[in-house]
């Protein structure tokens, strides 16, 4: 019979994996790290219901408005075309409707919000816009 010896490890970290950004469904990642993928990687981020050229409800339609109206430059999600993602980011941002406005990574909130900092002066601030 063989006795097994343990040996020391020399680097303990050996074959763990490396920080990662988050990844996808599609790398192998989860929805919640698919979410802090596309809000990290744009300025500005909708997650919404249609997309900008067609709003499938009217407080989504206010809000590219709005960002259209400022001239901001932003990427968007429809998630109507991913139900999982749709629960998702109600989990995410603590917050139960749609559409969710995300600046540099940071929850700003949905169409009230976003109307009212509009109204403000305060959403061209916070994004850099005209």
């Amino acid at each position: 019979m063989t006795q097994k010896i343990s040996l020391p490890i020399a680097n303990p970290d050996y074959g763990s994996p490396a920080p990662e950004t988050p990844r996808s469904r599609a790398e192998g990642g989860d929805v919640m790290s698919e979410i802090q993928k596309e809000i990290g990687a744009n300025e500005v981020f909708l997650y919404m219901k249609g997309t900008p050229q067609m709003p499938q409800c009217g407080f989504s339609a206010r809000v590219v408005q709005i960002l259209d109206h400022v001239g901001a430059r932003y990427a968007s999600c429809n998630i109507l075309a991913d139900p999982e993602k749709r629960e998702a980011i109600k989990v995410f941002a603590s917050w139960p409707t749609i559409p969710q406005l995300y600046v540099r990574g940071e929850f700003v909130g949905g169409c009230d919000i976003v109307t009212e900092m509009f109204q403000a002066g305060e959403l061209q601030d916070l994004i850099g816009a005209k």
